[in-house]
Parts: C-alpha cells; sequence; structure tokens
C-alpha cells in the first residue's frame, strides 16, 4: 500500500509543471501617474551614452501613450552626467555625438534637464563656455543625487554592458 501511494504522489506532483507551463503570463496595467525622476549617468565609454538615452526613452514612452496619455512634461525628469559621458556634452564635440546631443536637446523640449558635474568637467578641464546651451553645471553629481532623492525623486541608474549576444541568438 506504501509503494502504490508513493507511486500516486510522483505521478500527481509529475503532472502539476506541465499544467504550469501551459499557463500564459498576464499582462498587469500598473496604474502609472506623472514621474519625479533623476537618472544618474555615470559610463565608462562616452558610446555607451546613446544606450542610456533609451533609458530616458524607456520612461517616457509608456506615459506618453495609451492608455496613460501624460503629456511628457508633466513630469519632472533630471539627468545627472558624471563620467566619460560628459564628453557628449561639449560643443567641440558635436560632430562627434550628433546623434545623442540631438537626443537631449529634444529631451530637454518636454522639460527633462540636462546637469553636468562641475567637479568631473574640471577633470576633463572644461570651462562652463565649453557646453551646449541646454547643460547645466551643479557644484557634485553625487550632491544633486543626494538632494533631488530628498526632494521625492525616484533614482534610476542605467546599467549599459557590454552586449555579448543579439536576441536572435540568445531567444
Amino acid at each position: 500500500m506504501k509503494t502504490i501511494l508513493s507511486l500516486f504522489l510522483v505521478i500527481a506532483l509529475a503532472c502539476l509543471p506541465t499544467k504550469s507551463l501551459l499557463a500564459e503570463a498576464e499582462f498587469v496595467q500598473t496604474p502609472y501617474k506623472e514621474q519625479k525622476v533623476v537618472l544618474d549617468i555615470y559610463l565608462d565609454d562616452p558610446a555607451k551614452m546613446a544606450i542610456a538615452l533609451f533609458w530616458l526613452r524607456s520612461l517616457l514612452n509608456p506615459l506618453t501613450a495609451e492608455p496613460y496619455n501624460l503629456a511628457p512634461d508633466f513630469h519632472e525628469i533630471k539627468v545627472i552626467i558624471h563620467g566619460t559621458e560628459l564628453v557628449t556634452t561639449v560643443k567641440h564635440n558635436y560632430d562627434k555625438y550628433r546623434d545623442v546631443v540631438e537626443r537631449m536637446r529634444y529631451y530637454t523640449e518636454f522639460g527633462v534637464e540636462f546637469k553636468v558635474c562641475a567637479l568631473a568637467a574640471k577633470d576633463y578641464d572644461y570651462e562652463y563656455s565649453d557646453f551646449h546651451d541646454f547643460i547645466q553645471i551643479v557644484p557634485s553629481a553625487i550632491t544633486e543625487l543626494a538632494h533631488w532623492q530628498q526632494q521625492g525623486f525616484a533614482l534610476i541608474t542605467p546599467n549599459v554592458p557590454e552586449k555579448k549576444y543579439s536576441i536572435d541568438e540568445i531567444r
């Protein structure tokens, strides 16, 4: 009798995963509202700034689309720049980083503020006049991040690793 019960239990347990494998994921419509966000950008390669800006797009696009339809200027978004990507924000590098600069400039039209750390700018020997006109220089990136978090802003730190595989390779 004990053997039959054990066999029944094994068969019953073996059937459970099959049912869960056939179940579908559930889409949940989170009730998003206006956002207060500070993005902490600190990258090891200025070329990664283009990818980091996709985090900003991924924040704004769902909020401006159905069913939310929140105007982009309803949000308060600060982007704090203090890594190697800082070189994308100076005028003399415009030709090299034109696409990145124009995307940043585009987002400023919706109220996004791009702030560069003065300490980091000094490390690069940049003067305030070296930066594009939409860039704000702040005393310290770390102090700025702390300030906005104390004001209730959510902190997002884009992680831009080296891409090893295409989506098709790992799908």
